[in-house]
Order: structure tokens, then sequence, then C-alpha cells
């Protein structure tokens, strides 16, 4: 291993943050030691629910640049992929694919080629990134260098490829880990879990926005739906709430059976907004899920209905459950009273219901009352409003 580009490599790597910044500052510490890199490309594969892998591309220039393309599943099976040789080193296998441009002609042996023979390209190296988990990367080096890549110079690349292994590897963990928790627990959740709030009955209290749905009708098909289009149906109906939760700036907190529990924090400079938005996210659920009842009622497709309850108030928000098996989630009576809300849902006939503290919250909004009405757990009847549509 060359010593100095090792020495190089590790400075630069030291001062990065996150993939992209520790691509640029491994290729510039590579072209201050003599290698005359002029794209730098990363292929790592994910563990994310739409993306199959992510690819950076840093180019020297000019100008300097760096691009990032994630590819969904799928992506494997386009002939543009299956012929090119990041997917003979992913997907079948192979070794180290090393193509001097410069002294090769047609008929190549990849497509891509051709275009690396009209951009200059004189060297091409790609080799794979073998991590403790298995191969999960490849790394490819080009130059439009006269003369390539020099076989002193290839050694060089050789030589250090496992200290950049190890390298990519610690960033990508880090990569995969987020996305993992934004996954299963949200991106606000995931960050703090990973900041280190990890001990039972620490957290903090909110006031928020709280958001608790749940589907009307999903019981009785459960009972006689095939399982694969009973998820796939579930998944149809969560798609939309979620999507609307999202756009709107909330997070989903978690899916309990055919229930959705989310909420929106009100520590922003305008907390009317924020509720007012978390009203919108509501409407374009139940919008979103009359139009996908009429598209299943045209193919003679079972529909779900659905109620939603907004409430304001204050919740305990961190880390609940046995001393090695938690949850990260919200409580308090606030939760409690949203999710009773959302019961007089069907009896009140009403996709959509609000309590007092939430319509106070978010002002002007088309809201009415629709008087006191009790519900299970407490003395005193609460007020409820519904939107003025009669939703």
């Amino acid at each position: 291993m060359d010593t100095r580009l090792a020495g190089a490599l590790l400075h630069a790597a030291a001062g990065s943050q996150g993939l992209p910044d520790l691509m640029a500052a491994l290729a510039h510490a590579m072209r201050r030691e003599g290698l005359p890199v002029t794209r730098f490309g990363l292929q790592l594969m994910t563990q994310h629910p739409t993306i199959r892998a992510t690819t950076l591309y840093w180019y020297a220039g000019p100008p300097e640049r760096l691009e990032r393309f994630d590819r969904p599943y799928g992506t494997e099976l386009l002939p543009q992929y299956s012929l090119s040789p990041i997917a003979a080193i992913i997907e079948r296998g192979e070794g180290e694919i090393h193509l001097p441009m410069a002294r090769l002609a047609p008929p190549w042996a990849y497509p891509v080629q051709a275009d690396f023979a009209a951009q200059g390209v004189t060297d091409y190296l790609a080799v794979p990134l073998d991590f403790t988990v298995g191969r999960l990367g490849v790394l490819t080096v080009l130059t439009d260098a006269p003369d390539g890549f020099a076989p002193q110079r290839l050694d060089t690349i050789r030589g250090v490829l496992p200290l950049v292994t190890v390298l990519f590897e610690r960033e990508a963990q880090k990569q995969r880990a987020e996305s993992l928790l934004n996954t299963y627990v949200g991106r606000r959740t995931g960050a703090r879990i990973l900041a280190g709030e990890v001990r039972r009955g620490t957290g903090a209290t909110l006031n928020a926005v709280l958001w608790v749905s749940d589907l009307r009708g999903f019981t009785a098909l459960s009972d006689r739906l095939p399982r694969e289009e009973l998820i796939a149906l579930l998944n149809n109906y969560f798609e939309i709430q979620g999507n609307a939760v999202e756009e709107a700036g909330g997070e989903i907190l978690k899916f309990i059976g055919d229930g959705m529990l989310a909420l929106w924090t009100l520590d922003g400079e305008d907390p009317a907004a924020t509720a007012r938005a978390a009203l919108r996210a509501a409407l374009a659920a139940i919008a979103g899920m009359r139009a996908l009842n009429a598209e299943r009622a045209d193919w003679g497709q079972p529909w779900l209905g659905c109620g939603i309850a907004l409430h304001v108030g204050d919740v305990m928000y961190g880390n609940i459950g046995a001393p090695d098996r938690l949850d990260f989630t919200v409580i308090g009576p606030a939760v409690n009273l949203a999710s009773r809300i959302e019961g007089l849902c069907q009896p009140l006939g009403r996709q959509l219901l609000a309590s007092r503290a939430f319509a106070d919250a978010a002002g002007a909004s088309g809201l009415v009352p629709l008087g006191l009405h009790r519900v299970r757990g407490l003395d005193a009847p609460v007020e409820v409003l519904g939107h003025a549509t009669g939703l």
C-alpha cells in the first residue's frame, strides 16, 4: 500500500460529512497524489423500501460537480444496467473490471463503452466493495489522461482499495441506519434515536397536533379476502393517508392494525398555519380515499371508509416499554382524547372530527360545532367539530 496516499485518504476522510463529502474528499486526495482521476463513482446498495441503490458521481470538471441518483427497484431489469460493468460485479459476482479504452476498439464488451469513447475516457476501472456484511458496492475510477492509468497507477489504486472500502463502509452503515430508522419510526424519531436517546423514560414534552385515523369495514374484509389482497388493500389506503400527512409537514409515528397515529409539532413560528396544514392533509386524505373507492367500485371491488380525528395538546414524546424493548412514541391524555374523538366518527356519520382545542389553534378553518358528546374514560362530555362540507 502507498503509505503516503493512505495517509492522505485518512486525513481527507476525517474531515468529511456524509457520503457525497467523502467522495469529493477522496477524489481530491487521489488527484493531489498524482492519480489523474476525472470521474469518481460509487454504486451503493441500500436498505430502503423504494430505492434499491444510490449512485454518486464526482466530476473533476471544470466545473467540479457531484451528482446523485437514487435507483428504484426494477432498475436492475433495464438493459442499460443489466449489460453494464456494475451489474456484472453486483449481480453476477464478477471481480475487478478494467477497460483501458485508449487501447480498445469496437466491438465493445459493454454498451457503455461507446459513451466512454465519445466522452474521451481513456481508462476505466470498476472494483467491488466487499463490506463485512457482503458485496454492497462498486467503486469506479475514470480518467481522460492520454496514457490512462499506467500499471503503477493501477497498482496504487488497488493497494489502497481495502482502506477505501473501510471508509465507505463506515459512511454506508450510517446511511443504512438512518434509512431503516426513517422507514420504521420516522425522520424526527429516527434522528433522536441516532443522537443517543435510547434510555427508557427519556423524552420531552411537546405541544402538538395529533392525528388519529382508523379504517371502516376493514375487520369484516379481513375475514374473507386473501392475505395478499388484504395487504395490498391496506397499503393502498395507508399510502394515501401517509402521503397526505408527510406532504403537509407531519410525521407518521406508527401504524396500529388498520389505524394510524401522526403528529405535527407546534414549536414553529406559526402554530395556526401548522394546524391548518394538518386539516388540509385530512381533507386531502379523504379526497384520495374517495377517488380510490370510486375506482375500486368500477371494478366491483370492496371499498373502505375512514375516520380521522384532529386534536391539539401536550404529549410526552420519548422512550416507553420494557428495559430492552422500547418504543419511541407519544403518550398522555391528549393522545387518549384524540383516539376517543376518532371513535365518534362512525356514530356521528362523519369522516373528520376535531376537538375545540384544535379548532381554536387552527383559527378560521371551516369547522362547525357538532355539540357535546360523551366519550369513554371521561366524566364530562367533550365538544367536537366537523367540517362544514359534512365530511
